[in-house]
C-alpha cells in the first residue's frame, strides 16, 4: 500500500497550561480533500502550523511519504512539497500582486516572469487577478485569491488551506473547489481542508476528520456523514444549526432546526412606524484615489429590527461601516441617530451618539492582541445613559481605576461566557469565537442605540455563530437597531427582519420576510435588477 502523503502521529502541543493538540493522528492521501473540522480552538490550525513548521511539537512525529521529517521552518515544508493559505493575511500592502508573490524567494528579480507565472495560476485555478494591482487596493476577496495563489505558486504536493473561503463569495467558493476537485484528481495533491463551515466539507472532501479540545474526537468519509451530526461531534452538544451553504452558493434551513423561528420583529408594516435610530440621507463618499465609496447611499434602521445589508463583496460594505465607525467623511449627504446628526468622520463622533461598531475584522480594528483581555473590554469610553446625558462620573472614575476596571471586565466575561484563563490573559490567546465574544460585550456594554455589525460571525464555528446570532437577536429584542452588513446571503436571511441590497455603493433594492424572494434578491446582489429609483 503506498504510504500517506503526509502522515502526523501522536502530536502533542502545549502553551503553558493550555494543550492545543492532545496525542493528534492525520493522515493526508494523495488524491484527495481531507475536511479537518472543529470549533474554534479545537486545535485544528495549530497542528496544520506544526506540519507546515511554524510551531515544533513537544511530542509526536512527522512523515511525509514515509520517511519520518524534522520540519522546522516554513522553508523546510516548502522543500518537501508543503505549501498553506493560512487564515489571516500576510501581505504587504504598498506593493503589487506579482511583487507580493516573488516576496523573500532568492531569486534574481524578474517582473515579467513574476507577472506571467502569476497569470498561469490565475488561469489553471480560475483566480483571476490583475498582477499590476496595488494590494493595498484589493478587495477582502481579491486578497484571499492572492493568498492562495502565493502557496500554490511552487506547485506544492501537499497543501493546506485554512479557512480558505472565509471572505470569497459564493461564487468565488464554489469555483474553487471545483478547480480544486479537478487539481487533486488530475495532479494526485493531498490536500487538508481546514473549516467551520459544515456544508463546505460535505461538499468539498472525501474524508473528516473531527476536532474538539485539542483531540480527534472523531473519523469518518464524507458519504457517511451529515451537518447535524457533525456539528453535534464538533461541539459535543446538539446545536441549532444554520446551514452554511451560503459557503457553496446554496440557500436552505433544516426543517427540524428550532433555530429557524419568526423574526424577533414582526416584519409586516404597522401602521404607526417608530421613528429611525438610524437614518442615512444621500451619501457620497470617495476614496483616497478619487474612486466613488457611496454613491448616494441611503438607508433607515428602526429601534428593535434588524436590517441585513446584502451584497457582493466590494460594492461599499466596508465604506458603509468606516462611516458609522466614524473612519470616512461624506462629501455631501447626512447621517441621523435619533435626534442628533454626529458630523461623520469626526473621531468618536458616531459613538457618542449611540453607534456600536462590530468591525469586519476583528484583528485589524476589532482589538489589539497583544493586550489584555480586560484592556480590550475597557478600551471604549464609560456607558453612555440612552438619553445621550453626559458621561456618568461614577462610570468614568470606575474605569479609570484599575480595580474597577478589572471588575468591569471580570463582569463582562461572565455576562458573555469568555472563555479566557484570566482577565489579564493575551488576547492573542483567545481563540477566534471567543475573541468575537469580547468585542461584542466591549460594543453592547455602552448601551448603543444602534449596534453595526459587520461580517459578525466570519471565521467562526458552528457553536460561536450560533452564539453570536442569538445576541444579535437580543440586542434587537431590547429595542437596539441593528444593522447587519454581511456577504453571507444565508446569514442575511436567517437574522434580519428586512433586507436592503448594496450594490456599487448604493441601496438599489429593499424586501422584508414577508415578501422575501431569494432569486430577485441574487439578481439585486449581481446588479442585473436594479430597482428604478
Amino acid at each position: 500500500m503506498t504510504s500517506p502523503a503526509a502522515e502526523l502521529t501522536g502530536i502533542t502541543k502545549r502553551f503553558g497550561a493550555v494543550v492545543a493538540c492532545d496525542n493528534v493522528d492525520l493522515e493526508l492521501r494523495r488524491g484527495e480533500i481531507h475536511g479537518i473540522l472543529g470549533e474554534n480552538g479545537a486545535g485544528k490550525s495549530t497542528l496544520m502550523k506544526v506540519l507546515i513548521g511554524l510551531v515544533l511539537p513537544d511530542a509526536g512525529v512527522i512523515r511525509i511519504d514515509g520517511e519520518p521529517r524534522r520540519i522546522s521552518d516554513p522553508a523546510e515544508a516548502a522543500e518537501l512539497g508543503i505549501g498553506m493559505v493560512h487564515q489571516h493575511f500576510s501581505l504587504v500592502e504598498p506593493l503589487t500582486v506579482w511583487e507580493n508573490v516573488i516576496l523573500g524567494e532568492r531569486v534574481r528579480l524578474d517582473a515579467t516572469a513574476a507577472k506571467r507565472r502569476v497569470g498561469e495560476i490565475s488561469e489553471r485555478y480560475g483566480l483571476a487577478i490583475d498582477p499590476d494591482e496595488r494590494v493595498s487596493d484589493l478587495s477582502a476577496g481579491l486578497r484571499q485569491r492572492l493568498e492562495i495563489i502565493k502557496c500554490l505558486r511552487r506547485d506544492p504536493a501537499i497543501v493546506i488551506l485554512d479557512e480558505p473561503t472565509s471572505v470569497l463569495t459564493p461564487g468565488e467558493s464554489e469555483q474553487l473547489f471545483e478547480v480544486l476537485r479537478r487539481v487533486v484528481e488530475r495532479e494526485n495533491k493531498a490536500v487538508a481542508l481546514v473549516s467551520h463551515k459544515l456544508d463546505e466539507v460535505l461538499a468539498a472532501t472525501d474524508r473528516i476528520t473531527i476536532m474538539r479540545a485539542g483531540a480527534v474526537v472523531d473519523r469518518r468519509g464524507t458519504g457517511d456523514a451529515d451537518a447535524p451530526g457533525l456539528a453535534r461531534a464538533m461541539v459535543g452538544r446538539p446545536v441549532s444549526l444554520r446551514s452554511e451553504g451560503a459557503a457553496l452558493g446554496h440557500i436552505e434551513t433544516f426543517e427540524d432546526d428550532p433555530a429557524v423561528t419568526e423574526p424577533a420583529v414582526e416584519a409586516a408594516v404597522e401602521a404607526t412606524e417608530p421613528q429611525p435610530v438610524l437614518s442615512i440621507r444621500g451619501a457620497v463618499a470617495r476614496g483616497r484615489d478619487g474612486r466613488t465609496l457611496l454613491d448616494g447611499l441611503s438607508l433607515e434602521v428602526r429601534p428593535g429590527e434588524i436590517v441585513g445589508v446584502a451584497g457582493v463583496e466590494g460594492n461599499g460594505q466596508a465604506a458603509l461601516s468606516d462611516l458609522l465607525s466614524s473612519l470616512l467623511r461624506l462629501e455631501s449627504g447626512t447621517v441621523r441617530v435619533r435626534d442628533t446628526e454626529p458630523p461623520p468622520g469626526r473621531p468618536g463622533a458616531m459613538a457618542a451618539a449611540g453607534v456600536a461598531v462590530v468591525p469586519a475584522d476583528r484583528h485589524e480594528s476589532g482589538c489589539v492582541l497583544d493586550m489584555t483581555v480586560e484592556e480590550n473590554l475597557t478600551l471604549v469610553s464609560p456607558p453612555r445613559a440612552r438619553t445621550g446625558r453626559a458621561l456618568l462620573d461614577r462610570a468614568a472614575r470606575a474605569l479609570l481605576d484599575r480595580a474597577g476596571r478589572q471588575a468591569h471586565a471580570e463582569r463582562l466575561i461572565e455576562q458573555f461566557g469568555i472563555q479566557t484563563p484570566a482577565a489579564d490573559a493575551p488576547m492573542w490567546s483567545l481563540s477566534g469565537g471567543n475573541q468575537q465574544r469580547v468585542v461584542l460585550a466591549r460594543e453592547l456594554s455602552g448601551d448603543p442605540v444602534v449596534l453595526v455589525a459587520a461580517q459578525p460571525t466570519r471565521g467562526l464555528d458552528v457553536g460561536a455563530i450560533e452564539y453570536v446570532s442569538e445576541r444579535l437577536r437580543e440586542a434587537a429584542a431590547s429595542g437596539v437597531g441593528v444593522l447587519l452588513i454581511s456577504t453571507e446571503l444565508e446569514e442575511v436571511l436567517d437574522l434580519a427582519d428586512r433586507i436592503v441590497v448594496i450594490f456599487r455603493g448604493r441601496i438599489i433594492g429593499e424586501m422584508d420576510r414577508v415578501n422575501l424572494d431569494v432569486e430577485r434578491l441574487g439578481l439585486l446582489m449581481s446588479g442585473a435588477q436594479e430597482e428604478a429609483s
